[in-house]
């Protein structure tokens, strides 16, 4: 959060953190957007977020809202776009240190490593049913644009 508070703030852009955990929270969240002229959401990679993503998507979509999402299967699911580490990368990764393990080196001998490969993935479809029209620069630079 206190990156994207940073990040918002570096553009002169208002942040109203919503915390959410249930379903409920997640509607009432919503609810709440209009009145306090919220026209765009980001979800933070939590476990109740994934949890409830197909509310989030349905929600952010029923009040045409932007909405920018931490994993590529949201978007692929309906969310506008998502950026964020690629899991499959990931996975990948964790298959090396499990050989080396397996092979013999102590866990805690291993580095620690942050991600390295990152993906944008916009959904063109959400984009066109929210009457947006993205930059052709931004199109240029997803890895993935579903249509």
């Amino acid at each position: 959060m206190t990156a994207i508070e940073a990040a918002a703030s570096s553009v002169g852009v208002g942040l109203v953190p919503s915390p959410v955990q249930s379903e409920m929270e997640i509607g009432q969240a919503f609810a709440s957007f209009p009145a306090a002229g919220i026209g765009a959401v980001i979800a933070v990679p939590t476990a109740a977020v994934v949890r409830h993503r197909g509310k989030i998507i349905t929600l952010a979509a029923k009040h045409r809202l932007l909405a920018m999402y931490p994993y590529r299967f949201f978007a692929v699911e309906g969310g506008l776009m998502s950026y964020g580490t690629d899991m499959a990368n990931q996975f990948r990764q964790a298959a090396f240190y499990i050989d080396r393990i397996l092979k013999g080196e102590k866990p805690s001998a291993l580095p620690v490593q942050q991600p390295t490969k990152f993906e944008l993935v916009i959904n063109l479809a959400t984009a066109k049913a929210l009457g947006l029209t993205l930059p052709t620069g931004l199109l240029v630079r997803a890895d993935e644009v579903i249509e």
